[in-house]
């Protein structure tokens, strides 16, 4: 059974998505929780409710709408979702066009009158990003039980305020329970973040699974001195510690290869002068592995060398982990449905796994999950520049509706249906 998507409708919703915090030269700034997010939240929610779904959020702001089954129990419903927070300078469609395509693919359900065996449902994660409060998939972490509920809410942002803080601020806080969504399967479309769909010319990435996340912070401590009278021997120089903790990342991913992947995200000194030797330091560094066994060898060698280099140049190191997931593998059958719908359309895929994270990382451990990606042109994403085209959109879409009807177990049109019974009857 197909139903007809409306593409049209769906990229009108994104760009009015992209209006909210958007940025002068494109693109757009809506951190979790900001005012910001809570107006993009009334408009996706408001588009919920105008389709008379049954709207619900929970205690850390996360929020879905259910579409009845046929006999209107709301129970188990197949999920589509994903968030609608971006980055500092994020573009129009990461996260976002998760979200507004699993709503299209309800409201094409609608106008088909195509009734499911299971209710259908669509919804946007508090906090995916990780950009204002750390960790990220915050939200589909509390919601499926992998994330503490008291240690997020508890979780402070880059500008002092804390989780519990922000949702009061916007009242965007629930009243549903942690694990109120309880999915029969979860199934989650997202522009790919990466350049390899589009350099070999592919429509669909079928993703496997997710890799493995590890976020370390590391704060150096040194002595301040003059940059002119101190001997080299003599330093205690925490920027020196910190550029090296740098190199030794960078060292591991290309002494590990493919997959391993290493990044130094945030650096600061102080007291931040041109003369002075720092007397602190402080460095983000992001690790990731397919496997778990390497990821844990990649930590253990920058931890060790950091500690090392710390204690060479005389300075003290702590370190505190911002965010560590183990590396998930999605439902097997449920990417074998994404491949041969795939197939089934026409499109050109590949099998692939996730660089980055995703909500449906949480969700697989507890329910089947997939994941579909779409060609990001250059693969340029967390960008104001960042873009899909509307037909490598409407592909993905209509492979996401592929996927989900036939996961809902899909009824013909209610219309046809009631003349069936009404022949039955006369029969």
């Amino acid at each position: 059974m197909s139903i007809r998507i409306d593409t049209d409708r769906l990229m009108a919703r994104i760009f009015e998505l992209g209006k909210i915090g958007g940025l002068p030269n494109g693109g757009c700034k809506r951190l979790a929780l900001s005012e910001e997010d809570k107006a993009g939240r009334a408009l996706v929610t408001g588009w919920f409710q105008a389709l008379g779904l049954e709207v619900h959020s929970d205690v850390i702001g996360n929020t879905w709408a259910i579409r009845p089954n046929r006999f209107g129990h709301t129970e188990r419903p197949v999920v589509m979702g994903s968030h609608i927070d971006t980055v500092g300078t994020g573009g129009l469609y990461d996260g976002n066009l998760g979200v507004l395509a699993g709503l299209e693919v309800i409201e094409s359900l609608i106008d088909a009158g195509v009734e499911t065996e299971r209710p259908v449902a669509v919804a946007f994660f508090t906090n995916e990003e990780g950009a204002r409060f750390q960790p990220d998939m915050m939200g589909s972490g509390v919601a499926q039980g992998e994330l503490d509920l008291a240690e997020m809410l508890a979780s402070v942002g880059i500008d002092g305020m804390s989780v519990s803080e922000a949702l009061d601020a916007i009242d965007a806080r629930g009243d549903e329970p942690v694990g109120a969504l309880t999915p029969s399967a979860y199934v989650e479309l997202h522009i790919e973040q990466g350049p390899v769909l589009e350099a070999e010319d592919l429509d669909i990435g079928v993703v496997t699974g997710v890799q493995g996340i590890s976020w370390s912070e590391f704060t150096i401590s040194g002595q301040a001195c003059h940059a002119g009278t101190t001997p080299m021997a003599m330093r205690h120089d925490a920027g020196i510690v910190a550029v090296g903790i740098a190199l030794e990342a960078r060292a591991i991913a290309q002494e590990f290869g493919t997959p391993q992947v290493a990044t130094v995200g945030r650096m600061h000194f102080a007291p931040d002068l041109v003369n002075v030797v720092p007397e602190e330091a402080r460095l983000t560094v992001d690790l990731r592995n397919t496997s778990e066994e390497v990821l844990k060898k990649a930590e253990a060698r920058l931890f060790a060398k950091a500690e090392a280099l710390a204690e060479a140049e005389g300075c003290t190191i702590r370190r505190q982990s911002l965010a560590r997931f183990a590396p998930v593998a999605f439902d097997p059958d449920l990417v074998e449905s994404v491949a041969q719908g795939a197939a089934e359309l026409g499109f050109k895929s590949r099998r692939m796994p996730s660089g980055a994270g995703h909500d449906a990382q949480m969700f697989a451990p507890h329910c089947p999950s997939a994941m579909i990606f779409v060609p990001s042109k250059e693969g340029i994403s967390h960008n104001i520049h960042e873009y899909t085209a509307p037909d490598q959109i409407a592909k993905g879409v209509a492979l996401l509706a592929k996927v989900v009807v036939a996961q809902a177990g899909p009824e013909q049109p209610k219309d046809q249906r009631e003349r069936a019974t009404a022949q039955g009857a006369t029969s």
